[in-house]
């Protein structure tokens, strides 16, 4: 498969099972081999992929080859964290929120309007505002689905309805939809060996640019300070956009809770009362 995908022999599969693996292919190129977790989902991340390549800001891994089921990419050397690193990928994620999409809600270029965020499905429709849009397609789809799990309780379902009746003032300023990974918590932030940093695993979309940053707290992303510091010499947030975190949080808590369970709900749950509470 990887030899079809690539036109390249394999030499060597790696030793982990599963998704995503290591191989080595003729002339000693590592690749790295990752099975969709669903319909589409190969073609979605290969498209965000793209789209986040194209603003010409932030790097990712080159994809090499890819069919509706299988994606392989170029293996990223990795290394550790560093100021200058942090620095330079605050700006670079600044440019890359700059370069935009047509609305909220929009899906990469050739990239699926149902897609997935992790193992969860992740609806990419069109949005005129960002409360309305982060409203019906960010966080009740998720509180709903986490009912459905037994996760939440009905009351604790009416916190988030309260929430989202009130996003038009809880969210701050308007802005123009960003240009969004979309899932960017720690483990998709590579820290490349050559001191620059690559994203992967993009739930890629227009969306709002402080919920990029919120999901990069959310999971403790190494020198985050470095990081924030330079994307606001780059691209200055709204007043008030700490007090807003985590509202942008609710979105991928939710998400979890829905995965892995009433750990995840709690937090969720917690960030909404304080989101009410103001």
């Amino acid at each position: 498969m990887v030899a079809r995908l690539t036109g390249r022999p394999v030499v060597r599969t790696g030793r982990a099972s599963g998704s995503p693996v290591e191989v080595l292919l003729d002339g000693g190129t590592p690749v790295m081999v990752k099975r969709g977790d669903g319909p589409r989902a190969v073609r979605a991340e290969v498209a965000g992929l793209r789209w986040l390549a194209a603003a010409d800001a932030v790097r990712v891994p080159r994809v090499l080859g890819h069919d509706e089921d299988w994606m392989v990419t170029e293996r990223v050397p990795t290394g550790s964290p560093s100021p200058g690193a942090a620095l330079r990928f605050g700006r670079a994620l600044a440019a890359l929120h700059g370069a935009g999409a047509p609305h909220f809600g929009a899906p990469p270029p050739g990239g699926p309007e149902d897609a997935w965020i992790g193992r969860a499905p992740l609806r990419n429709a069109p949005g005129t505002d960002w409360p309305r849009w982060y409203a019906e397609h960010r966080v009740l789809p998720y509180v709903r689905g986490a009912v459905d799990r037994g996760t939440l309780g009905g009351d604790e379902a009416a916190v988030f309805e309260r929430v989202c009746a009130r996003l038009p003032e809880l969210a701050g300023p308007a802005g123009p939809p960003a240009r969004l990974h979309g899932d960017l918590w720690n483990g998709n932030v590579l820290w490349g060996a050559d001191g620059e940093v690559r994203l992967i695993d993009p739930a890629a979309h227009g969306g709002h640019r402080e919920t990029d940053l919120a999901m990069l707290r959310l999971f403790g992303c190494p020198r985050l300070d470095d990081v924030l510091t330079a994307y606001q010499e780059a691209a200055p947030l709204a007043d008030g956009w700490r007090g807003r975190v985590g509202l942008h949080q609710l979105f991928p808590l939710l998400v979890h809770a829905v995965l892995f369970g009433r750990g995840y709900a709690e937090q969720a749950l917690t960030a909404a009362r304080a989101a009410l509470a103001g």
